[in-house]
């Protein structure tokens, strides 16, 4: 005797997909905004648009994107290039990534919160330093510092908390062996590396 399944009992039987998890989804959201709007003026003083770059930057710079100097413009370019990857790495920690790709977004978003924290950290105590007059400046650098101090240095930490919050979210959800942590541990530890070095030597 044949039995004939209902469309209901069919559907009772048929096996449930476990939803994906989605490990840090919003924050690793906010550092890709983060990035591409960080690309945008990168790629627009590459272009010789220096629109806003005049009060906020450095003159000195300024004056080297407007003379179309050929290896700060390249400079520009490649930076603008390396904020659009660490947008993809935003991207990457809002969702499960297999094997490499997954060990790869935890270490890159790990050293990404340090060097970005480090340097807006740098910014801002730099900033303070000038304000209460512990610090000379140039009189003609003084209102650019306000801007390090009240716009470079918080974007700065902004975009690296975004990559700490959404890395940290990544690993927790997602490493239970413990292997994802070693992975972000050394992507810390080579940013922190790194800025020390940058800060003992001068260099960048």
């Amino acid at each position: 005797m044949a039995i004939k399944l209902s469309v209901d009992d069919a559907a009772r039987s048929a096996p449930r997909r476990a939803p994906r998890l989605r490990p840090g989804a919003w924050p690793g959201w906010a550092a890709a905004v983060w990035g591409i709007l960080f690309a945008a003026p990168s790629f627009a003083w590459a272009m010789g648009m220096t629109l806003g770059a005049r009060t906020t930057v450095s003159p000195s710079l300024v004056k080297l994107a407007d003379d179309r100097v050929a290896w700060f413009v390249a400079v520009l370019w490649v930076t603008g290039l390396l904020k659009v990857v660490g947008a993809l790495i935003g991207i990457g920690l809002t969702r499960r990534r297999s094997g490499g790709i997954g060990r790869l977004v935890v270490f890159c978003g790990g050293g990404a919160a340090v060097l970005l924290v480090w340097h807006g950290c740098l910014f801002v105590a730099h900033g303070l330093l000038v304000e209460l007059g512990s610090r000379p400046v140039a009189p003609d650098l003084a209102g650019l510092t306000r801007w390090y101090l009240c716009l470079w240095g918080p974007w700065f930490i902004v975009g690296g908390l975004a990559f700490a919050v959404a890395t940290t979210r990544y690993v927790r959800r997602l490493d239970a062996r413990g292997e994802l942590r070693r992975y972000g541990a050394a992507g810390v530890l080579g940013a922190l590396l790194l800025s020390l070095t940058s800060m003992t030597t001068g260099i960048g």
